[in-house]
């Protein structure tokens, strides 16, 4: 990326531009069909059954019909109606920290964002589960079952709602946590929760909107990381899919999409589908294909996920390294031991690399988690640059808190009064920075 001098920076967290910042075929793809032809999709065109047939070639075969829509939250809302409408339920099983959309629907179902309104913002149909964090969660990495100890906790949601009279009609999560904190459910998660959901007459739904689309690289969707015995009910998709245009998309099987038709109540999307949008959308599989993205995001994210174990071994602050493919997350701690997030220190590696041209975000519930989530486009020289950046930085922020020091045992009043001169500067660039976000790359 380039600003407006011309400078350089590194992106390492655009996972919107999924194949490339102005890649030239989807530009090239997007102005033909805009030169010659763009309308509502109440006119029948040829991109937009082709798109759907490419799209769902990609999914397992019972998740056959798409309804195109304009953003990851427009698609989550229409999941949650599509669920409701199935078998008339209304609650709905989410994940602690997950984020879901910024309409009313997604923020009721999205702890990430309700949590910030009090103790009494959570809806009486919304019933929130604990996220399956094998690092910082209830059950950790110790555990002889985690899959099967978080699915417990879905089920005792489950038969508590049903104690009060209440029906599910959907579970929904994100493939791997993304806001939540770079999450990846223990293998075997999703089966066991869907198992309970389906019980109870209410659906999965696989949010994919920041995950999709290649990014994990051994497969295309990362829900298929649980196995090829899982397939979610319905599948949301948005960000990646358009490179930058604005589209998204749900895909479900036939039996809920004619439940949902059978409610009398027409759905109609005035740009959804429309010819320009399904045209970009076909040109970013044509890219993802054509340049082998895909393995490229498994080759680059595996190297990637070797360096930084380095850095884990060799910095106190690094706590964990977990990621898939080109999703991965850096969790900072204060003490390796007892896993206290490092939230200051992670803001203010954010901003000392936005210094040295290198865009990355912090997130999670502490906001100590370093996301790396970039283009697919993304090589081995850059994962190079940014880690040996990070190292540098890491080195030189442990050196002026005095934490190599400490864990060394040979601290001195010095070194103690530089620490606590330190951690006051970093909390209060962080506190600067959190209110006025202008330091940092969301």
């Amino acid at each position: 990326m380039f600003d407006e001098k011309g400078e350089k920076y590194l992106d390492c967290i655009n996972n919107v531009a999924h194949v490339g910042h102005s890649h030239p075929y989807v530009i090239k793809a997007a102005t033909k069909q805009m030169e010659l032809l763009n309308t509502n999709s109440r006119f029948l065109h040829d991109n937009l059954v082709q798109y759907a047939q490419r799209l769902t070639a990609t999914l397992p075969e019972k998740l056959s019909v798409c309804y195109f829509v304009n953003s990851g939250s427009e698609a989550n809302d229409l999941a949650l109606r599509l669920a409701r409408q199935f078998r008339g339920h209304q609650d709905v099983i989410t994940l602690e920290n997950a984020y879901h959309g910024h309409v009313t629907s997604l923020i009721d179902i999205s702890p990430y964002k309700f949590n910030q309104l009090g103790k009494d913002s959570k809806k009486e149909y919304v019933h929130v589960a604990p996220s399956p964090d094998i690092y910082r969660g209830k059950y950790r990495e110790d555990h002889p079952d985690p899959a099967s100890a978080y699915a417990e906790e879905v089920k005792k949601i489950i038969e508590e709602t049903q104690k009060n009279g209440r029906k599910i009609a959907a579970f929904i999560a994100e493939s791997m946590q993304s806001c939540g904190g770079q999450v990846i459910p223990p293998v075997g998660y999703f089966q066991k929760v869907a198992e309970y959901v389906r019980a109870a007459g209410g659906v999965f739904i696989a949010d994919e909107v920041q995950v999709g689309f290649g990014r994990v690289g051994k497969h295309f969707w990362a829900f298929q990381l649980q196995g090829e015995d899982f397939v979610p009910d319905i599948v949301t998709m948005g960000k990646p899919i358009g490179n930058g245009h604005p589209m998204s998309c749900v895909v479900t099987t036939r039996e809920i999409a004619e439940g949902f038709g059978a409610s009398g109540l027409e759905y109609f999307n005035t740009f959804g589908g429309n010819p320009v949008s399904c045209a970009i959308g076909l040109a970013v599989l044509d890219v993802i294909e054509k340049e082998g993205l895909q393995g490229n995001a498994t080759t680059v994210g595996n190297y990637l996920l070797e360096l930084l174990a380095e850095q884990k071994e060799k910095h106190p602050l690094v706590g964990d390294i977990r990621g898939v493919g080109l999703f991965v997350g850096v969790d900072l701690v204060k003490d390796k031991q007892k896993r206290t997030p490092a939230t200051a220190e992670a803001l203010h590696l954010i901003y000392k690399l936005k210094e040295h041209q290198i865009l990355l975000s912090a997130d999670g519930p502490y906001r100590n988690i370093l996301k790396f989530k970039p283009p697919m486009c993304f090589t081995m020289e850059d994962a190079k640059h940014a880690v040996e950046t990070l190292d540098a930085l890491l080195t030189e922020l442990e050196e002026a808190t005095g934490m190599k020091t400490e864990n060394n045992a040979s601290t001195n009043v010095q070194c103690k009064r530089k620490v606590c001169f330190n951690f006051l500067t970093l909390f209060q660039k962080s506190v600067w920075q959190s209110k006025y976000k202008l330091l940092l790359v969301v």
